[in-house]
């Protein structure tokens, strides 16, 4: 069964991330993943099949082996639906910048 799966509750695991991050150089399989965590191969498993389920990773079958890497297209949705926030979040800064100087001038 292939649930999907909020891609946002995925992201807000650390050992979820920190596959990403790994998988952002090279693709890997889930053997090659879970030696990087101290955490048992199922639950490394476990957390790949979650990041599966919503698109973040692809699978690449090679003989035996399932290689496993980013899926950048849906990766760039959720860098699209995050930089709605910088744009927000730079004006906001920019305004304070802007305050803070006119604080400073009226100072002097």
């Amino acid at each position: 069964m292939n649930l999907r799966r909020d891609v946002f509750q995925a992201l807000a695991d650390p050992t979820r991330r920190s596959i990403l991050l790994l998988l952002a150089s090279q693709s890997m399989t889930a053997g090659a993943i879970a030696s990087n965590f101290d955490s048992a191969r199922p639950t490394v498993s476990k957390h790949i099949q979650i990041l599966s389920e919503c698109d973040l990773l692809k699978k690449d079958r090679k003989g035996r082996e399932i290689y496993y890497e980013l899926n950048v297209t849906k990766m760039k949705i959720v860098d699209d639906w995050m930089n709605q926030f910088r744009t927000i979040w730079q004006n906001r800064f920019n305004n304070l910048d802007q305050v803070l100087l006119t604080i400073k001038k009226n100072e002097k």
